[in-house]
Formats: structure tokens, sequence, C-alpha cells
């Protein structure tokens, strides 16, 4: 005899009733709507380190992009009918279309476009039952949507009838399927006939090995078209050709995180930390069981160093208790704790509401899979060096801070650094320190994510190993590059990961590209990320000369095509070549080449003088040989004048300040011929050509920092006053001797008296 169970996938009350009524039954047989190929890997569902949540990942070793995740929680249906199963010895089988079939059939989905009606019924999608069916029932019983209203009368419950509660889903759900057929596109439809058509296909095989009690674990929507069976030939016609591809299974950690719905996961659930509570909360009366939840969110509001009394626990835990009382429900769930919370705790505020969302009603937990569970040889790679290095995945962002002197620390950026490079990003590097002083630290926010299983796999192609599989990746990459830019950086990747096998062949390519690369932007963006390397590669153990003959290539022919390069530019191109310039400069000045200089210089010099250039990359050079002192304030002076003459256009005039003044006015506020000099233009302006450079003159100044403008400001206020810095030289006279009295004191301070 066949028995049904309807379930919503995740939930405590719901587990917690097919446990009873398992135990109820004692079936010979357990059938559970889940992939076959699993079956597999299903021992290790009880195996005594594996701790949910936990996947099954499903996926095409011909072609990894192929992949499903079947994600399980502690208090999920399906994973207790499968550890009843298993601790029992009752056979437990999977009863879902195999992955070899919908893989395959996604790809065919995904292959043929969509007919105008297939699309609107795509468009739909989100107004009718295909989301989650409950949603018809939690509004017919003037719910907001199906969660609330089963959370309501199924998990939050606990003396749920296990028995009635199946068979007033099944009875709920053949309404629900009759009334309101359910809207897909064709292509889906069919899809989801093929499911129902080997559901029903298992069913009879068990039953024709001669179980006697077979119990059937399926999603709600699926038990009518289980309960009914049509002929075996029908469902048999319909299984047959269909395409198949080859499919491998495991098991891979999962997060508290991707199992909410709000993650993307079909099936998921809005409170997974919540219904753990539940779970393991499900003795409890219901009035301890809001104190207990409540005092967790007065724990974490503490730790936050957010006030939260003992007084404040006891009041939001009659105010829910009262909220639960006027909307007639037996027990104060979710929303009623989460309104007397807001209340009573945040005083009304959502931004702490958030943070307990994120911290405890989602909650941030990482499942953890058995070690001899099958897995591809390079997850067994990076396991060991997680291992080696105490490097251990965690669900919650958090930093860490990396001495590179430390061996231990610069194994640990390596191996980050090769799995970027690898598209598994578990960190992203934030900068330096907080209490760094030099460039040996570097931070990373780390955070680990279930779908780099996928990615994991997806790398193996690469090599067996995290070293080889990224060496063969760069390798590969650096063959296959066409912008120099893009090899730069992958040099730079490259030695960042210690990749030392790789170095060699990628800065070759990078050697080559770069003798027959034209275009002066190209070279001036593969500028900077070498310059890094070359300053700071010793400071990582890297050799730092395997890029120098390169870099000097690079600058002098950068130095030769600037000036063509910044000829006839638009709005658009000058702005992207002043990131530019300014990169490059910074990099030179990095290097630290004397010979760099020398040509880079007299470069900007050429680019400075008006002519064919845009505005604003002629000011900017103008402004870097300033601050370099290569031409004084006198020249300077000599081509602001030029440059902001009444003759000229007022539009590139305005463009050529904005590139001078470089987001900084302090060159305005000290030095006061070019402060004249730009007070000459705009007063020199007409009404009509005013107006026009205002925009332009406004936006540069609102880059200015605040105490900037206040300066520029004030001296505005006072016409023909000196500078700040030309006032203090008139009215300061040195005091020879107020001048000596910090000496003793200052020689004593640097051991100079000793």
């Amino acid at each position: 005899m066949t028995h049904l169970f309807g379930i919503r996938h995740h939930g405590p009350g719901c587990a917690r009733s097919l446990v009873r009524a398992l135990e109820e039954l004692s079936p010979d047989c357990i059938l559970i709507e889940g992939p076959p190929e699993a079956e597999a890997v299903l021992a290790s569902a009880i195996h005594a380190e594996i701790e949910p949540p936990v996947a099954l990942l499903l996926y095409c070793p011909d072609d990894t992009k192929k992949a499903s995740f079947y994600p399980f929680a502690e208090f999920s249906p399906e994973w207790q009918a499968i550890r009843f199963g298993l601790s029992r010895s009752v056979p437990v089988r999977f009863m879902d279309l195999p992955q070899a079939h919908d893989l395959a059939l996604r790809d065919a989905e995904m292959a043929t476009p969509l007919t105008d009606e297939a699309e609107a019924a795509e468009s739909s999608e989100a107004e009718d039952i295909s989301g989650d069916p409950l949603d018809w029932l939690g509004r017919a019983a003037g719910y907001g949507d199906g969660e609330t209203w089963w959370n309501q009368m199924v998990e939050e419950r606990r003396d749920a009838d296990s028995a009635g509660l199946f068979a007033a889903i099944q009875e709920a759900m053949t309404s629900v399927r009759a009334e309101i057929p359910r809207k897909l596109p064709p292509q889906s439809q069919q899809r989801e006939a093929l499911r129902e058509a080997h559901m029903r296909k298992t069913i009879r095989q068990a039953e024709k090995d001669g179980f006697q009690k077979i119990a059937v674990v399926c999603g709600a929507w699926h038990v009518p078209a289980l309960a009914t069976m049509p002929s075996a030939k029908a469902d048999n016609e319909l299984l047959k050709g269909l395409p198949k591809v080859k499919v491998a299974a495991t098991w891979a950690p999962w997060t508290y995180g991707r199992l909410a719905a709000a993650s993307g996961y079909g099936a998921g659930v809005l409170s997974p930390g919540w219904y753990e509570f539940l779970w393991k909360n499900q003795a409890a009366e219901a009035s301890q069981r809001s104190i207990a939840w409540i005092s967790k969110v007065a724990r974490l509001m503490r730790e936050e160093d957010i006030d939260c009394s003992s007084a404040h626990v006891i009041e939001a835990a009659r105010l829910s208790d009262a909220l639960a009382a006027m909307r007639e429900r037996p027990a104060a769930g979710l929303d009623e704790i989460n309104e007397s919370i807001r209340t009573v705790i945040c005083m009304g505020e959502d931004a702490p509401l958030k943070l307990i969302r994120a911290r405890l009603i989602v909650g941030e937990k990482l499942g953890r899979v058995p070690p001899d569970v099958p897995t591809v040889p390079l997850q067994q790679d990076l396991e060991k060096q997680q291992r080696s290095l105490r490097l251990k995945p965690e669900a919650l962002a958090k930093e860490l801070d990396l001495d590179l002197r430390n061996e231990n620390d610069l194994s640990r950026s390596h191996l980050l650094h090769r799995l970027k490079l690898l598209g598994i990003q578990w960190g992203e590097v934030r900068g330096t320190g907080r209490s760094a002083k030099g460039t040996f630290h570097e931070v990373w926010q780390l955070q680990w994510q279930p779908e780099f299983a996928v990615a994991i796999i997806e790398a193996c192609r690469w090599g067996h190993t995290i070293s080889d599989a990224a060496t063969a990746l760069a390798i590969d990459q650096a063959q296959q590059a066409e912008s120099l830019p893009a090899l730069s950086a992958l040099v730079d990747r490259v030695l960042l990961a210690h990749l030392p096998h790789a170095v060699a062949p990628v800065t070759h390519a990078l050697e080559n590209l770069a003798a027959i690369a034209g275009d002066a932007s190209q070279l001036l963006e593969a500028i900077p990320p070498l310059a890094n390397i070359f300053r700071y590669g010793n400071v990582r153990q890297t050799d730092a000369s395997l890029v120098g003959h390169v870099l000097d290539g690079l600058v002098t022919r950068a130095c030769i095509s600037l000036g063509g390069a910044c000829a006839s530019l638009d709005d658009d191109a000058a702005a992207a070549m002043r990131k530019r310039i300014i990169a490059t400069h910074q990099a030179i000045k990095l290097i630290g080449n004397e010979n760099h200089l020398a040509d880079w210089m007299p470069a900007l010099t050429r680019l400075a003088m008006l002519g064919g250039t845009h505005g604003l990359v002629c000011g900017l050079a103008a402004r870097l040989l300033f601050d370099e002192k290569t031409e004084d304030a006198d020249a300077t002076a000599t081509r602001m004048s030029q440059a902001l003459s009444i003759g000229n256009d007022p539009a590139p005039s305005a463009a050529w300040l904005e590139g001078f003044l470089h987001q900084s006015g302090m060159v305005l506020l000290h030095d006061d011929r070019l402060w004249q000099t730009l007070d000459a233009w705009l007063a020199s302006l007409s009404d009509e050509g005013f107006t026009r450079i205002l925009p332009l003159v406004r936006r540069t100044f609102s880059l200015f920092p605040g105490t900037e403008r206040t300066q520029l400001g004030a001296r505005a206020k006072h016409a023909g006053a000196a500078s700040p810095a030309a006032q203090a030289a008139i009215t300061v006279e040195w005091n020879e001797t107020r001048a000596q009295k910090p000496l003793a004191v200052l020689e004593q301070i640097l051991g100079l008296n000793s």
C-alpha cells in the first residue's frame, strides 16, 4: 500500500509531523522526490561528521556549467525522511526525473526560442500559483501570503495531527489543481509532466519489487498527480526517447543565506534561522519559545553595543502575546515577535531589524560534509591547504589582515590569489591594514559561497592541484590575450599568486604583444600594474627584474606616442585619457627610474602646449609639470594666462582649468599670481560666456574638499587680499630668542646631546 505525504520543502513543523507519521506507519520502503543519481552518495546523510545545511550537487563532468543543487537543512522533511530510513535499514530511493534527462531538457529549452504565447505565460508567472501554490490557500484564509499561513497552521504549531495534516494537504492540493491550473510555458509544462510520470513509474517499480508499505514523500503540488495513477503505458510513452547527459553526484556545504527564498532558490524559505530555532525547541511551550527567541535577539543587540535590558525582553514578550491574542492566533509567531521587537527594543527603527534578520532570522550557518565524501582532486587539495593554513570557510563575511613578512600569511595570500585567478572569489582585497605602516600588509574580505563547489569542479580541467590549475589557466589566458592592459594585469596576478612556472610564458607573451602594440592608450594602461610589481615585488619575494626590461620599452614608447594619442579628443575620450595619464604619472614616480622621468617630463611639456590637444588634458599636463617643479610659478602663470585669454572660447578654457586644478584648489590659495589670473579671466567674461562656463567651473570646484571651498570663498569675499601664505610672510617676524628655546628639548628627543 502506498502512503502519500505532501510536504512543503524546509519546515520544522512539517518535518516533525512526517517523522511522527513514518514512525506510526513503519514503512518498508521510502520514496523521496529527488534525483535518482544521488542514491550512490545517500549513505553519507547519516555520517557522524555531516552537518546540515548541505546540498546534493548533480553536475555534468563534461560541462560543469550544467549543474543542480538539492539543499537540505536539519529541519527539512526530506532530510528527516532520509535519515529515518537509513538509520533503520529501510530502502530509500529518489523518484524525481533523473538529472541526466533534466539537464539535457533544460539545454533544449534554452536553445528553443519562446513563442509569443509562451512569453506571455512566463511574464504572468509571478501572478499565478506557479511560484508557490500555497499562496492561494493563504489568501483564501485571510493571510497575505502562503508563507505566513503555512507558518501559523503547520510550522509554529506544537499539536499538529500528523495523519490529519497530510490528508488535509492532499485534499487542498487536489482542489487547487482542479480549480486553478498551473500556468507555465509549454516546455516547462512538458518537463513537469515528465517529472510526475517518472515519479509514478518509480512507485510502480517499488510495488513490483514487493514492498507492502511504501511511503512517498513529495512536494504538496504533486500529490494529486500521484494519487490517481494513469496507465503505465502512457507514462512509459511520455518518458521514451528523452535526451541524456552524463551526470555525477556529491555533497556540498550549503548556507542558510542560500537556503532563504531571497537568495533566488525557488524552493527556499524566508526564515531558516527561525525554523532551526523552532526545530530545536519543538517541545517548549509557546510562551517560553517567544521569550527564548527574544532573549537571543537581546544577546545579539548587546554584542553589537545596542542597549537592551531584561525589561525590554519582558515587555517585548508580553506585547507579542497580546498581538497574537488580538489576532485570534493560538501563540505568537514570528510576525508578532518581530513587531514587538521593533516597538520595544528597536524603538520603531527598522535598521536593527535588518541586523536581526541577517544574523538570526536567516542566519549565517555553513554546513559541513564528511571528508570521505567523493570529491574531485582539486577540492581535496583545497581542503588540505585550508587545514594547513588554518583558513576555515565561513558563511559570515570576515576581515583577514595578512602580514606578508610572515611565511604562513604569505602562503595564505598566494592561495587566495590563485583561487581568484581560477574564478573562485572566496576573498576580495580591501587594501592595507588599519595599523599597517608599509606595503607588507594585505587585507582581505572573506566569505564562502556554496556555488564555489561548482566553480572548483569547473576548474578541474586545468589541473588536480590549485597551483597546477592556476598555472595552466594563466598560460592559456596569456596565449589567448589580445589586449596589452589585460596581459599586463595578468602578469601582476601571476606574481601575486606566486606561480613560478607561469611567469616565463606570461612575461614572454607580454613582451611579444608589447613589441607590436601601437595603441598609446593600451601602453599607458599597461604601465601601472607592472610598476606595482617592479616596486613591491621584493615584499612578496618575487623577482622584480622579470618586468623591468618590459617596463623600459613600454615607458619609452608611451612617451613617444603620447602627443599623437591626445590629439583631437572629444570630452569623453579626454576624460578617459586624463585618468590614464594620472595613473601612468604615479606609476613612473613609483618606479623611481631617472631615465623614465627624463622621457616622461618632456612628453608632458609637449602635451601642455596649447594647440590641438583637449583643454582637460593640456591643463592636467601643466599642473603635473608645476607639481614636479619642472616649471616654476612664472611659467605656469603664463600658461594659465594663455589658456584663459579673453580671446579664447570659454568652454575650452573651462576644460583647461578643470584639468589644471585636478580636484584640488590649494594651488590657488598659495599662489597669488595664479589666483589673480583666474580672477581676471572670470571678470572679463561676458554675461553669455559666464553663463556658458558656469556649470563646468561649478563642477570643477565641487570636487574640492569642503575646507578648501570654504577658504576659497573666504578669500573671494576680500577682493585684492593676499594669500594666507603671503600674509603670514608679511605679518610674522623672525624671533631668534624664541626659536632657540625648543632646541634643547629636540636634541634630547633625538638623542643628539648624548
